[in-house]
């Protein structure tokens, strides 16, 4: 399996017109340079999706309610990603092959399955403990190895295979010993916790692989601004959605009370929400720039690795302690990547050892 940034081949002639970008193409990076982008984008996935959690987890434990409302701050943020395009405004993207209307056909489903998605993480996160939603979580690396499998034909090595029992095992032991109280629920809202987060679970997976099968097939540009392209405009189809799932489920009645009621104040509401917003975007820019630059079972083996680091921030963030159990979660869930990233250094080793055995081309 070659996790490297390989793309379709381009027509010379379609390539001769297109447009030059102030951006390289991905295919242009040195291995150096390539290895950069993929730890800025891990960088990216794991502080984003660290502080989201945690703010989300905050905002349901101290008066919030409304699941649209956390469903739209997970998408409202997109704003910020225009930032690199005011100032840098001499980027320009090749054009595409396929027609304008089917890519923004591609980016409104993409845009819609995302708040579906977000809205059952939000149920999730709302009726579950932390410990239980991150175990449930935990299944998006299988999912994603099947949909990997079947739907972007990636090969599953030893090594990978490793990597999703070691990181599946550490998130699992997220909780023992914890016995940190939470408001009482019903257990209808319990089990329905239960079925949204492995729902959201099995949906984040999907679109991981659909979202690389888009850069693939339909898309194919190569420059990392298509990366923000893509979330910009999912996101503001996602966005769309929720405010009107937020006005159609009559939650928006609710919203004036919640910010009066909330127990660290309406300006600690507003900064919530807001930051939650902001940590979302710097996540799926560093999940969907994995997705772009290697695959999307990286980019979902390191997102579960934010998961094994949960422990590690919470301890940090709200003074928790960090007893044996959580210590070795980290460790096994940073070993978990180490083995694919180990992988994919071994695939980079052959296909330079291939290249090299290669006979010259002929010029004649």
């Amino acid at each position: 399996m070659d996790l490297s940034n390989t793309t379709d081949n381009e027509d010379p002639k379609a390539a001769k017109d297109e447009v030059k970008s102030s951006l390289p193409p991905i295919t242009a990076l040195k291995r150096l340079q390539w290895w950069l982008l993929v730890f800025l984008n891990i960088g990216f996935l794991l502080v984003g999706q660290a502080v989201a959690l945690l703010l989300l987890r905050f905002y349901y434990e101290k008066g919030g309610h409304s699941k649209w409302a956390a469903t739209l701050a997970q998408n409202a943020g997109f704003p910020i990603l225009f930032i690199p395009f005011i100032l840098f405004p001499s980027i320009k993207e090749p054009t595409t092959k396929c027609p304008m209307n089917i890519v923004l056909s591609v980016y409104a489903g993409l845009g819609f399955l995302i708040a579906c998605d977000n809205l059952l993480h939000s149920v999730g996160l709302a009726y579950l403990s932390t410990s239980t939603y991150s175990r449930i979580c935990a299944t998006q690396l299988i999912f994603c190895a099947f949909f990997s499998f079947f739907v972007n034909s990636q090969k599953c090595t030893m090594l990978i295979l490793n990597s999703i029992i070691i990181l599946t095992l550490s998130v699992t032991l997220i909780g023992v010993g914890d016995h940190s109280s939470r408001r009482p629920l019903s257990q209808a809202k319990i089990s329905l916790g239960f079925v949204a987060t492995f729902g959201a679970s099995a949906l984040y997976a999907l679109l991981l692989s659909l979202t690389r099968l888009s850069f693939q097939k339909i898309i194919k540009k190569e420059t990392f601004a298509v990366v923000l392209e893509l979330q910009i405009c999912t996101s503001v189809v996602a966005s769309c959605v929720a405010i009107v799932g937020l006005f159609a489920s009559g939650e928006w009645q609710l919203l004036k009370v919640e910010v009066m009621t909330f127990d660290e104040g309406s300006l600690s509401y507003a900064m919530t929400l807001i930051w939650t917003a902001v940590a979302w975007q710097i996540c799926s820019v560093g999940a969907v720039g994995l997705i772009f630059v290697v695959s999307p079972l990286f980019s979902n083996v390191v997102s579960t690795l934010a998961l094994c680091l949960s422990p590690l921030v919470a301890a940090v963030a709200f003074h928790h302690s960090l007893t044996g159990v959580k210590i070795v979660v980290v460790i096994l869930g940073i070993w978990g990547v180490s083995n694919y990233v180990y992988q994919d250094c071994l695939d980079d080793r052959e296909a330079k050892n291939k290249r090299r055995d290669e006979p010259p081309e002929c010029s004649c």
